[in-house]
């Protein structure tokens, strides 16, 4: 393997490490928005936090449409 293939080799593994990196971070975010939402909800309707999901999008379908 020649040096400029060891560092073109070198540079397409710190571009997937980059985007891997990425990817976590987004999941992250992703993950405390929707733990924040579901928050908000059972704050504002205590009901949420004891009814089945199938229900709560139901009922939340049927208010907001």
């Amino acid at each position: 393997m020649t040096e400029d293939e060891k560092k073109l080799l070198q540079a397409k593994h710190r571009m997937e490490e980059a985007q891997a990196r990425d990817r976590v971070k987004e999941r992250k975010a992703r993950t405390r928005r929707l733990i924040q939402e579901g928050a908000i909800l059972e704050k504002v309707f205590p009901f949420a936090a004891g009814i089945d999901l199938t229900k709560l999008e139901d009922a939340l379908r049927e208010h907001f449409q």
